[in-house]
């Protein structure tokens, strides 16, 4: 498996390796030895599988507040989608940054967001299914959101996104109080 820091501290892409023949590949998705030999030791809970039918449905910015905060270990089943990670830690030297990357059945590469952290995805495709492992348990009392389009982010869209009622209304980042304190290093 391949292991790449991303430009945030504790944002990680990984691309595992894939063993391919006439009939298709098969690929090692998550190994937690060889994960915790590159010191990502992480416990994950629940899985999740979603279905966006149309390209340009923008889903995010999300989170899940302490006490049940989440690791969130991403990867995109069908499809193509652009997947993006905002610091929202305070006193974070990159607070309010973000880094996108193209995840796609195709590349399968990953991308691992630390608790701390806004997440968010467009997908560039229809019918793009996105999967994604998680270190706690959601808990609607500890879920929230900011606004998709007020940190900055280019989503690269070409017209209006598809988007939830929640996240139409999410609060912008300005006005976002973050319940994540950034503790030095990653």
């Amino acid at each position: 498996m391949q292991i790449e820091a991303a430009p945030l501290p504790g944002v990680v892409i990984l691309t595992p390796r894939r063993f391919e023949d006439a009939r298709g590949f098969f690929s090692e998705s998550w190994n937690r030895r060889r994960l915790a030999e590159h010191g990502i030791e992480l416990d994950f809970v629940q899985d999740n599988h979603s279905l966006s039918h149309e390209a340009g449905t923008l889903r995010g910015l999300h989170f899940q507040a302490p006490p049940h905060a989440q690791d969130k270990l991403v990867r995109c089943g069908r499809g193509r989608l652009f997947d993006v990670a905002v610091d929202i830690r305070k006193g974070s030297p990159t607070y309010g940054r973000w880094f996108g990357i193209e995840l796609s059945a195709e590349n399968g590469r990953q991308l691992l967001i630390p608790r701390g952290f806004l997440h968010g995805f467009v997908t560039r495709e229809p019918d793009t299914e996105i999967l994604y492992k998680c270190t706690d348990y959601y808990a609607p009392d500890c879920d929230g959101a900011v606004r998709w389009d007020s940190c900055g982010i280019d989503w690269g869209l070409t017209g209006d996104p598809v988007l939830s009622d929640k996240d139409a209304a999410a609060p912008p980042l300005a006005e976002f109080d973050s319940p994540f304190t950034w503790e030095g290093g990653a």
